[in-house]
């Protein structure tokens, strides 16, 4: 392969990489302003997680996708783009894998163990999801590129682990909690599948 094969084959990865990325945070921002401003009572979020509800359980679907508000909405997108960004950076499939995993045990563990009564929404399932990944992606994998990222995610955003511990008002512990998990529960998947010994 030439390096101007190789350069093409780069540039398009990365062109991929903005596409599924910038394309699922429209689709974040495009529900919330429907919410808002077409539908004006934040009507969707009745989708999100309800925990030992059975019709909560689409909300392991959908929670990722609805929001709050807009400050909400705001604060996941820069997170969500960054952390997402480096889930992909070894290799793009990981991010589907990361995010299916992630949405299946931070779901099902808000539906276990969520508040009665509540209902959980919000892409911090993902983030912390992807948090928890990159955070172990490193230990699992053993190689010098995993290891450098899981200690630059561990400097950049490592004060977001205490997000899993429980806390008051509306903010879903639970969800940051088995995200985080089921991001750990990736990184040793894919790692034990590149490094089957």
């Amino acid at each position: 392969m030439s390096r101007y094969q190789k350069n093409q084959g780069i540039a398009k990865e990365l062109k991929d990489q903005l596409i599924i990325l910038f394309g699922l945070t429209a689709v974040f921002w495009l529900v919330e302003l429907i919410d808002i401003f077409i539908l004006q009572s934040y009507s969707l979020d009745r989708f999100g997680i309800i925990p030992r509800n059975i019709l909560g359980l689409r909300g392991i679907i959908f929670a990722p996708f609805l929001h709050g508000n807009l400050p909400h909405l705001i604060a996941n997108t820069i997170p969500f783009l960054s952390l997402g960004w480096l889930v992909m950076l070894q290799k793009t499939s990981d991010f589907w894998r990361v995010t299916g995993v992630t949405m299946l045990v931070g779901g099902l563990g808000i539906w276990l163990i969520g508040h009665p009564n509540s209902i959980h929404i919000g892409a911090s399932i993902l983030i912390f999801g992807y948090l928890g990944f990159l955070l172990f992606r490193g230990y699992f994998q053993r190689n010098a590129p995993s290891i450098v990222v899981s200690i630059i995610v561990g400097i950049f955003y490592g004060g977001l682990i205490w997000g899993v511990l429980p806390s008051g008002g509306a903010i879903s512990w639970e969800g940051h909690l088995f995200g985080f998990i089921g991001g750990v529960i990736a990184a040793r998947w894919i790692g034990k599948a590149r490094c089957p010994n």
